[in-house]
């Protein structure tokens, strides 16, 4: 006999085949739990203005490169994909715990939780992988260097670009389905400021359990790990290559072109592996502490990303000055006319 209970107030809608078995239909996103509610308004506030970065720097990185034909080269195209991947990330996550902290707003339905779940997964990946088209790029250009225009053109990169986008899709498509299957029969709440794959299967209860666990992790890993390896790899040899040149201004202009890379794959590795080792050897943090440290690694590059395309990389700094010059002597022009 089937027995059926809606508990509205809590989003939840209970199911009992004979046993305690639970369908959630929606998800509490709980944010900071030990955040004061005099604090929710401040909080909101600063992630706007994060948010608000995300905006506009990234969507001016994808318009000026866009805009500048002497910018579109293979580097400043993997520059446009990190940017896109970096502003759906940030689109994806902050608009709902912004409502939350604003509006009160934290229940989301059993379907936008996974669909989020999915895009914080699959844009992650499709980062990790983008920064191992970016380190390929300085690798041949720095290792192989007479090679690099026959090695890396515009159709190549956009061809590894589209591969970095496509790999993940259906590795991450596999790890939502496995967790759709799964009966859900724990609370309804979410520990997090979003819904990511750990935070959901929690909830999650049978035999299948473990099994779905183990296989996002295998996934998690082959996406983090495997293009780490190779980015460790071409930037060791990149610096070794550098270190040898006699020539200093060589050296320091050579080891400018890959400043930029080298800081944005620090940026998005480093957090991650300080909180997957932490994990491991069992240094335990406080849930807020958590919390804070995954969306630091999560949107700390996102909104610091532009900034380092813009003066870190000579081309697009120069450019952009040569555009601000312009601009300015035409309003000094237009004044003096006047």
């Amino acid at each position: 006999r089937l027995y059926l209970l809606s508990c509205l107030t809590e989003g939840y809608e209970i199911m009992v085949l004979n046993s305690n078995i639970t369908r959630i239909r929606s998800f509490i996103i709980l944010g900071f739990p030990g955040l004061s509610p005099s604090y929710h308004g401040p909080v909101a506030a600063v992630i706007f203005i994060v948010y608000l970065a995300i905006l506009v720097g990234n969507i001016f990185i994808l318009a000026f490169v866009i805009s500048e034909k002497s910018l579109q080269k293979p580097r400043y195209l993997v520059f446009c994909h990190l940017a896109l991947t970096d502003l759906s990330f940030g689109t994806v996550t902050l608009p709902k715990i912004i409502s939350k902290y604003w509006f009160r707003n934290d229940i989301i339905s059993f379907s936008g939780c996974f669909t989020q779940m999915f895009f914080v997964h699959y844009l992650g990946s499709v980062m990790s992988f983008m920064l191992l088209v970016m380190a390929l790029d300085r690798f041949i250009a720095i290792c192989v260097p007479l090679r690099y225009p026959v090695l890396i053109t515009n159709n190549i990169i956009l061809a590894l670009c589209g591969c970095a986008w496509f790999i993940p899709l259906p590795l991450m498509m596999i790890i939502v389905f496995q967790a759709l299957s799964l009966s859900y029969c724990h609370s309804n709440i979410i520990p997090q400021c979003y819904c990511d794959h750990i935070s959901l299967t929690n909830q999650a209860c049978g035999n299948d359990l473990k099994t779905v666990q183990v296989i996002a992790l295998c996934t998690a890993m082959f996406c983090l790990l495997v293009p780490l390896a190779f980015v460790l790899i071409s930037y060791i040899s990149v610096i070794t290559v550098i270190l040898k040149m006699s020539n200093s201004a060589g050296r320091s202009r050579t080891l400018a072109t890959c400043t930029p890379q080298i800081f944005i794959t620090c940026l998005f590795y480093l957090p991650r592996c300080f909180v997957y080792v932490a994990n491991t050897v069992g240094f335990n943090f406080s849930i807020d502490v958590r919390i804070l440290l995954i969306l630091l690694y999560s949107l700390l590059p996102a909104a610091v990303n532009p900034i380092i395309y813009c003066f870190k990389t000579q081309d697009i700094k120069h450019t952009l000055m040569k555009k601000i010059k312009t601009a300015k002597i035409g309003v000094e022009l237009k004044i003096w006319t006047h």
